[in-house]
This record gives C-alpha cells, structure tokens and sequence, in this order.
C-alpha cells in the first residue's frame, strides 16, 4: 500500500496495477487514490471502466491502442474479471508491450498466482493484496478515527466492539460512525454504548450456536438458527458458516493438541488474535472424532440439499438436532 501511496506522491505511475484480496474496504480506498491521480473526475473520455466476467479483451485491447484526447494518459480500470483465474492469453500478451500512455487498474478478489496474466503484471507492474488486517493494525485505525472525534476507548470495550463487528474495515467503518454518532458529547465510548448500537455479525450467532451444540443446549441452539432464518439467512449459507466453524474447531483443537502457542494458531487457522481464545475453550467440548464427523454429516445434508432428496431448511435442523443432543 505504501508503494501506491509513493506513487501518487511523485506522479510516478506504473502502467499496469493489480489490487486484489478479501478486504474489500482497504482495495477500494487505494482503487479510488489511483484513479483520482491518474484521471480527472469528469473526463470520461480519457478513463473507462469494465466490470464482470463477460469483458471482451480485444474490446479492451483496441481501446487501450487508441491515444489519449487531450490528456496525458488514458487509464482503463477493469474490476472483478475474472483473468487472472482464467486463461486471457491475448491480454497477458498485450500487457507485456502496453501503448506507452495508457495505465491499467485491475481489482479482483481472488487471483491465480500461476496464471500467465498474474506473471505478466508481476514483470511489467505492481501487485498489492490487500488482505484482512492484524487486530493491532486495525485497534490503531480505530484509534486514530475516535481520537479525531474527541473520544476515548479502553482495552476491554474495544475487543467488545471487534468481537461484534468481525475485522471487516467496511463493517468496522459503519459501525463506528454510529457509535460516535451515538455518543454524542461524551469523551468515552463504554461497553453500553457499543451493545446499545452496534449489529452483531452472523458470524457471531454462528459462533453462539456452536457454543449451545456443544453445551448440548438444544433449544438455544435451535433459537439462534431460527433468528437467523427470520433475518432472511439462507439455510445452507448458515450451514456453510456452521460446518466452517466447525473445520476451524477441528484445526484449532488439533495444533492445540500440538502444543502450538496462540499466535501460531491465529496464523495457521485465519482467526483474528482477539478469538483464538474462545475457540480453543469451544474446541474442548467436542472430541476429534465429532468434529471429523461434523465435517462429514454437513457435507453429506449440503449433497442431499443439492439432489433434491432434503429441503435445506430441514437438513440444517437435522445437523443441529443431532449434535445438540443430551448426552444423557
């Protein structure tokens, strides 16, 4: 990120950009500086955009051939293609030997480091993910945004707040402009305030039910189910999210097991620093034997949702039911 923000301050630009990852929040704030700097606002004959994965690269190919009007440079932005996780050998191709004034910004989510265009750009631009950030570097963004405002926050309220918003920065970002808002002229934010205004994740209901199957708390755990589906959830997002808590569990227990240290496991199982905690204390109600088995039972309900042999709705109950049950 800073080799982008060097960029813009010299007026530097490299021809060929690639941001890409799963912070969608960060991705956007560099897409907008690039564009910003190498294109002004309203000149729309010198900056197009593309987007999706029906693009036609010769399309793009004889624009960006075509010279700038009355500009520098003429920047083409090309977003969630596709490309570089599919073949577009006539692209790679011209990326190697771009018209000296035209740039190109792609963004996408997810990439193929193999694929020939990721090569190409690596060789001929600049290639920045923008991956989930470290509970300290978002702790000193939230920091910085609150001081701003005038307002404090203790240790202890924060991991509240990270807890129920998830290291998403777009989330985080909505969530703190109405916790300010709510706080109105108080110089602290209290553990009140964040519960008072902040929407809890799926992912943390998610993590609740889990906590009731392995308490063998059947009717919390069907509770939760039942308010995610009335906020409009799908059932088999919800059964995704639970089988994945539940490989995470799997993971956990296992380098638990191990004897790894909790920094390790943050690393290892791609869980924020501020939960490795409850998931190794979750991880100790179920042997590893359930857990494989859970994997199992969800993969074979999501099959049987898929063929038609089960409503999805049933399937997820039928997971929670058994899992849920009494011991005794």
């Amino acid at each position: 990120m800073k080799t982008i923000d060097d960029d813009i301050r010299s007026g530097n630009f490299k021809q060929i950009y690639l941001l890409y990852g799963t912070e969608a929040y960060l991705k956007k704030q560099y897409k907008d500086k690039l564009k910003n700097a190498m294109a002004a606002p309203d000149d729309n004959m010198n900056f197009t955009t593309f987007e999706g994965k029906n693009i036609n690269p010769k399309e793009v190919i004889d624009l960006a051939e075509t010279l700038p009007f009355f500009a520098d440079r003429r920047v083409i932005l090309i977003e969630d293609s596709g490309f570089f996780k599919s073949s577009c050998e006539d692209l790679a191709e011209y990326l190697t030997q771009v018209a000296p004034a035209t740039h190109f910004i792609f963004v996408e989510e997810e990439v193929d480091k193999r694929s020939k265009m990721y090569k190409t750009v690596k060789n001929n631009g600049k290639i920045v993910e923008f991956s989930a950030q470290s509970e300290e570097l978002l702790t000193r963004w939230i920091l910085t945004r609150l001081k701003k405002e005038g307002k404090n926050i203790t240790g202890s309220v924060m991991q509240l707040f990270l807890s129920r918003t998830g290291t998403d920065m777009g989330n985080i970002d909505r969530e703190l402009e109405k916790l300010i808002c709510y706080a109105l002229d108080r110089d602290v934010i209290t553990a009140e305030d964040v519960m008072a205004v902040t929407t809890e994740q799926t992912t943390n209901k998610i993590f609740e039910m889990v906590n009731a199957i392995a308490e063998h708390n059947q009717r919390k755990a069907l509770d939760l189910y039942y308010d995610l589906l009335t906020l409009k959830e799908p059932p088999m997002r919800i059964m995704f999210l639970i089988t994945r808590q539940f490989q995470i569990l799997l993971n956990v227990r296992d380098m638990a097991g191990r004897g790894m240290d909790n920094q390790s496991i943050v690393k290892n199982a791609g869980i924020p620093p501020f939960a490795v905690k409850r998931n190794i204390s979750q991880a100790k109600g179920f042997t590893m034997a359930q857990l494989k088995r859970a994997l199992y039972d969800g993969a074979d309900l999501e099959e049987s949702v898929k063929t038609g042999r089960m409503n999805d709705q049933m399937a997820v109950e039928l997971f929670i039911m058994k899992y849920s049950r009494s011991e005794k």
